[in-house]
């Protein structure tokens, strides 16, 4: 589909990509903080100029027509230039500097975070960026931290939440241990292997056991803390380790064991304090956060 930009209003294509991600007026209005009916007119506006039907009425909600499915990815491209356009615009201005915290897990804050703070530094060269590693939630509320990653969605009315993406997590040996031990082919066999633990043990095994596996305390040969260490010993051929997948794929030496029955799906958090919304550098962090654990 080929669109001709000197037609066309971006305030108008912005209502459709709200309303097209949203799936209905109500939600789409909510985002870009419009009404509805204000809404409704963009959206009927950007139909009368391409001469096309976007959406159809569905109850309350909207489904979007082949020709608004074409356009859609059209403009969704415009949407993140744009995004990334007012993020670089933002990073330039010469008040945001200073120090801003970002708290993220052991593996989060080794594997994703610095590749992260290097995409800030280009936008925001004047800021400086403080990586700390650790999974406890208080660390905003006692105003240690700025912003955080995290798995589970805060209760402290105080704190404001993202959810930026479901992450999809596997279990990953290294290939000397199973060279050593053989490929499991069933859940029965990777019962009885050896399992590399971090954190709480026994929370682990009431977790695994909600995946259908029956392991006991004698499984777990090796175990820490640190989720990193934890990793480690299971890169040296200790034993089976969940892994989010963004890290297993990219480890070399490593292979996931029975990927087509073990697998979860996690969500990705994105918290900050409420002066998120009164401090322009933390904003500028959040989002550019956001955008990246996104695309990755």
């Amino acid at each position: 589909m080929d669109i001709d930009a000197n037609r066309l209003d971006w305030n108008h294509l912005r209502a459709f990509l709200a309303a097209a991600e949203a799936g209905s007026l109500s939600g789409a209005a909510k985002t870009l903080t419009l009404t509805q009916p204000t809404l409704s007119r963009q959206i009927a506006a950007l139909e009368d100029s391409l001469g096309l039907l976007l959406f159809e009425r569905v109850g309350r909600g909207l489904a979007i027509t082949q020709a608004g499915r074409e356009l859609l990815s059209h403009v969704q491209d415009m949407g993140a230039a744009a995004q990334r356009a007012g993020l670089t615009a933002s990073g330039q201005r010469s008040d945001l500097s200073g120090w801003v915290t970002i708290t993220a897990s052991d593996i989060m804050a080794a594997n994703l975070l610095p590749g992260i703070v290097v995409d800030l530094r280009k936008v925001a060269p004047q800021l400086a960026i403080e990586v700390v590693a650790t999974n406890d939630i208080s660390d905003l509320m006692r105003r240690e931290a700025d912003i955080a990653i995290r798995h589970m969605r805060p209760e402290e009315p105080e704190l404001v939440a993202r959810l930026v993406r479901e992450a999809v997590g596997y279990f990953y040996a290294s290939t000397e241990f199973l060279d050593r031990v053989g490929r499991p082919r069933t859940l029965e066999d990777i019962n009885v292997m050896d399992w590399v633990s971090y954190g709480n043990t026994d929370r682990m095994i009431d977790y695994m056991t909600g995946l259908g596996l029956t392991l006991t305390p004698a499984n777990f040969r090796a175990s820490s803390e640190d989720g990193l260490v934890a990793w480690e010993m299971a890169k040296a051929g200790l034993g089976v380790c969940p892994i989010d997948d963004v890290v297993g794929s990219a480890t070399p030496g490593m292979e996931k064991v029975l990927p087509d029955v073990l697998k979860v799906a996690f969500p990705i958090w994105l918290v900050a304090h409420r002066e998120l919304h009164t401090s322009p550098k933390i904003r500028l962090v959040f989002d550019l956060v956001a955008k990246a654990l996104k695309d990755r």
